[in-house]
């Protein structure tokens, strides 16, 4: 019954490993290109664009209804 037992690593072999592993998980990304992040970029600012034109007619909309209905 006296089995060895495993010692736990030490909080900075732990966080040795753990760096490690990372830049390991870092060299296998593939990032993309800079004509790639441009588009991508343009693409998420258009969006943007016209859900911000699309929400305002949206509210002023409703603000035109509710100034209708109540008359303030």
């Amino acid at each position: 019954m006296a089995e060895a037992k495993e010692k736990k690593p030490n909080i900075f072999a732990r966080m040795a490993r753990s760096v490690r592993d990372m830049r390991g998980e870092m060299k296998r990304v593939v990032w993309p290109s800079r004509k790639q992040t441009i588009n991508n970029t343009l693409i998420v600012l258009g969006f943007m664009a016209i859900m911000a034109v699309l929400i305002g007619v949206f509210d002023t909309g409703l603000s035109w209804i509710i100034r209708l209905v109540f008359g303030t």
